[in-house]
């Protein structure tokens, strides 16, 4: 929230420099990629990747981004006016002369434009998300939908005191499920994001019995103070429901062998569970099931909800074509049959075509950080709006 340009472009190239030498990682492994593509009979390796995938072809994938920022398009039109002139208000009053829009100004703009426009105190909504109401009211949400059980077990064998065991059950009592753990306060050495981790995937054993699956949320939210129980923000409880979405989609699968768990379900379809599971976090009627303050009790607002998916529309234009940039690049360099393709030269030529902000001059390049690209997600980046398009369904 930087209101200084200088300070802001200042933190995106320091960010954007890091592991300069991941560029030529990179580089060298969408050559590899190629080359064993065209080994197997492929053209490209997004050929190789997507046969398995929902959208079978990558002609699939890019109708699919080129619909989609045709619409988005159109929302963040009015998304940059809106920006241009909070930036250009800045500029007169600090008698500086107005170059564009960067990079860097979008998140601070973006924010400042919620803010001015909706109102949204951070610091009130969290006093209606103490985190154990919360947890127990999103397991109930689950019950109710998915038909289960969830017994917590008292004294359980965990790595931690803060992790807390649940045994899961189908609500007629008919069948044992699995065990999941909630791992969700930070401590020092532990991983610093949000995921779900499969410890143990279902599967049927020679006799017919079964092995039952296992699995933990992993999270960092904010631990209780010695005045204040643990107090979660609206996006900690959306990350809540949406890791909750993983760890059951994990628990309620039902497979004759192990390897076709959690880790084997299809890339473009794997997040439409969770991605699903985070509309719930945003209906009135739910949140005041288990949204009351931890001190009075009083339930939440509906005007403060409201407030809440106003923000959250806000900005959505811009928001979701930074995520079809990603998409887009991450196609540019895997749907080639150039093995020389450059990587840093797509990257900054694609973010400024399609996010509408310019990268400006300076040096560094974001690829060098864009971890999906080494993390499984090549050539499946677009998985995370496309199972968003049939989850919103």
């Amino acid at each position: 929230m930087a209101k200084s340009e200088a300070t802001r472009r200042r933190m995106l190239l320091a960010e954007e420099t890091r592991c300069p030498e991941n560029i030529r990682l990179l580089q060298e492994a969408v050559a590899l990629r190629l080359d064993a593509a065209r080994q197997l009979g492929y053209k490209t390796h997004a050929e190789f990747v997507l046969e398995e995938n929902m959208a079978k072809t990558p002609d699939s994938v890019l109708e699919f981004e080129k619909d989609l920022r045709q619409r988005l398009d159109v929302l963040a039109d009015s998304e940059i006016t809106e920006i241009e002139q909070l930036k250009q208000a800045d500029k007169k009053a600090a008698n500086e002369t107005y170059t564009g829009l960067y990079n860097w100004d979008f998140r601070y703009y973006s924010n400042l434009v919620k803010e001015r426009k909706h109102k949204v105190n951070e610091e009130r909504v969290k006093q209606y998300f103490s985190v154990e109401p919360v947890t127990r009211g999103i397991l109930d949400i689950y019950q109710d939908i998915l038909k289960l059980r969830f017994d917590k077990v008292e004294n359980p064998p965990v790595w931690h005191p803060d992790v807390t065991m649940y045994e899961v059950w189908e609500a007629d009592n008919s069948a044992f499920l699995g065990h999941i753990y909630l791992d969700l306060f930070p401590r020092q050495g532990k991983y610093g994001h949000a995921c779900v981790n499969p410890i143990q995937n279902g599967s049927e054993n020679s006799d017919g019995s079964r092995v039952y699956p296992v699995a933990a949320i992993l999270a960092n939210f904010p631990k209780p103070t010695s005045t204040t129980p643990a107090l979660l923000t609206h996006d900690d409880v959306i990350t809540l429901l949406h890791e909750m979405g993983h760890l059951l989609h994990h628990i309620c699968i039902q497979t004759k062998w192990a390897h076709f768990g959690l880790d084997s379900v299809q890339h473009d379809f794997i997040e439409c569970p969770s991605q699903l599971f985070e509309n719930w976090g945003w209906e009135p009627s739910v949140l005041q099931k288990f949204a009351a303050h931890y001190k009075t009790g009083e339930r939440i607002p509906k005007e403060l909800v409201a407030q809440l998916v106003a923000a959250k529309n806000e900005g959505a234009g811009l928001f979701n074509l930074r995520q079809v940039f990603f998409g887009m690049f991450d196609m540019a360099i895997h749907n080639t049959e150039d093995a020389n393709v450059d990587v840093e030269a797509t990257y900054k030529a694609l973010r400024e075509q399609i996010t509408r902000f310019s990268g400006g001059s300076g040096p560094g390049c974001g690829a060098a950080t864009f971890g999906h690209m080494m993390g499984g997600y090549d050539a499946g980046y677009y998985g995370y709006l496309w199972a968003k398009s049939f989850s919103a369904d």
